[in-house]
């Protein structure tokens, strides 16, 4: 399948999470929010990037990207929500009525996008093999504020095999415009989190015998965000079900002479 036609097949109706979708290509989160809060967005993105690595901006009102040239922003995603005053006023399968032309769209690094190099090096994605969303977490490390945005840092987490988790560091190290390397491995109390059978966002994921916790700082962070600042409307992705861009995933890759390719 190419993006473009998983594209259209979200267009279409069809709801899933989009881990494992159009391997090879960047996926990313979205945060559309009005164009009085877009600066107060840009600046807790600049000031957390790890959680919240911007790789496109929109115009107020537009609902188009250079990521995907011809894609809707307001109809190409698998399942939306939308928020008032910081509270989830319901999820949609397209938001094409509710945007607004004040709206500036913020699209966020994902996880996912590493997931390809994750897999063809033999680290196995547990929440694949289990046809689930991934599993993530709120966690007690709060961002650093900007204006009037606050709020935790979110994380996702993958079960790795413990013999490859210096192999998973170092693969998604190499990508740190989609979160690059994990923020923790090991005891998720570490991170205020009580109870791995019981994410915040997404499903719970089986560890197999000799797996490790592993957390990568996640775009849902801005969600979060949206949850402790209450702006007025915001409109963003429901968590795992991502926006699938035309960009390959090694465009975002790091190697030793700086980056793979610088995006056009």
């Amino acid at each position: 399948m190419k993006p473009a036609e998983a594209r259209a097949a979200f267009r279409g109706g069809k709801v899933c999470p989009t881990a494992g979708w159009v391997p090879g290509y960047t996926q990313t989160n979205l945060i559309a929010i009005e164009r009085d809060w877009a600066y107060d967005v840009l600046l807790f993105c600049q000031r957390n990037p790890k959680p919240c690595p911007v790789l496109d901006v929109s115009d107020p009102g537009s609902t188009a990207t250079v990521l995907a040239p011809g894609a809707d922003l307001s109809t190409d995603l698998p399942r939306y929500r939308v928020w008032r005053d910081g509270v989830l006023a319901g999820e949609h399968p397209d938001v094409k009525s509710l945007w607004r032309e004040d709206l500036v769209a913020f699209q966020i690094g994902c996880s996912f996008t590493f997931e390809t190099a994750l897999a063809e090096a033999g680290v196995p994605l547990r929440h694949v093999e289990q046809g689930r969303n991934v599993s993530m977490y709120v966690t007690g490390r709060q961002c650093r504020p900007a204006g009037r945005m606050r709020g935790p840092m979110v994380v996702s987490m993958r079960p790795i095999p413990a013999e490859l988790v210096d192999l998973a560091i170092r693969i998604s190290g190499a990508m740190p415009a989609v979160h690059g390397a994990p923020v923790h491995v090991g005891d998720p109390a570490e991170l205020g989190i009580e109870d791995l059978a019981k994410p915040d966002f997404g499903d719970p994921v089986r560890a197999a015998p000799g797996d490790v916790p592993v957390f990568w700082a996640c775009g849902v962070t801005p969600q979060a965000a949206l949850m402790a600042s209450r702006p007025p409307f915001a409109i963003t992705h429901a968590p795992g079900h991502m926006f699938v861009t035309d960009v390959r995933d090694e465009e975002y890759r790091v190697q030793a002479g700086g980056w793979a390719k610088v995006l056009r």
